[in-house]
């Protein structure tokens, strides 16, 4: 009885000799996030002003997503062209109509803040989705009922999109942010008449606003 209580005992504590190291080898273990994780979230609308084919083009556009550790944020967003581009008479699907170009872009969005507290500081951003064009008629806003009638898209054309930028923020408020900024936007596969990758590849002016948790 001694003997199997002696041996119980022995079995006992090697159990509990491994169970510490394994729960000192847990705690040992590196993390990207160290400590408790700040969550919290925001949303932005900008305006990018770029050019389309050579021509001047005003995109609005709206994001917003998780912030972790007020240092990365993650989410969604797209925007599109607000303002009048005209397809060339060359590159029309049909010659006769007076078209335009359409262009959109949605995807994933992350940014990396640097110094949130501060007053003043950089924020590093990267976009990145597929993008749309196509050809339609545009009328004006009192003109209704034509656009509800013959709203139809011509040469539709997806391609993919990756614009990273670079924005200078200021907090203006606990909750509201100015982040005028730039960025360049990569285009590749687009196959849509008078739009190569090119064309719609280029630098971007941009000022936004931003507000949630910070």
């Amino acid at each position: 009885m001694k003997k199997q209580f002696k041996l119980l005992l022995m079995a006992a504590t090697l159990l509990l000799t491994a169970n510490a190291g394994f729960a000192q080898n847990q705690s040992e273990i590196n993390t990207l996030f160290k400590g408790n994780i700040r969550s919290s979230g925001y949303g932005a609308i900008q305006n990018k002003f770029t050019t389309i084919n050579g021509q001047y083009a005003n995109m609005v556009e709206a994001y917003g997503g998780w912030f972790i550790n007020r240092k990365f944020m993650l989410g969604i967003g797209g925007g599109a062209v607000t303002n009048n581009l005209p397809v060339p008479v060359q590159d029309r699907v049909i010659g006769l109509l007076d078209l335009s170009y359409m262009y959109t872009q949605f995807g994933m969005y992350s940014e990396y803040v640097v110094s949130s507290n501060k007053t003043v500081h950089l924020v590093f951003q990267l976009f990145a989705g597929p993008g749309f064009t196509a050809q339609y008629q545009r009328y004006n806003w009192d003109d209704h009922q034509n656009y509800e009638e013959n709203y139809n898209h011509y040469d539709e054309n997806w391609f993919t999109v990756i614009e990273p930028g670079v924005q200078v923020e200021v907090n203006i408020f606990k909750w509201m942010r100015f982040s005028p900024g730039i960025s360049y936007r990569f285009a590749n596969g687009s196959n849509g008449l008078g739009l190569s990758d090119n064309d719609i590849s280029g630098a971007s002016i941009n000022l936004g606003l931003k507000f949630g948790g910070f």
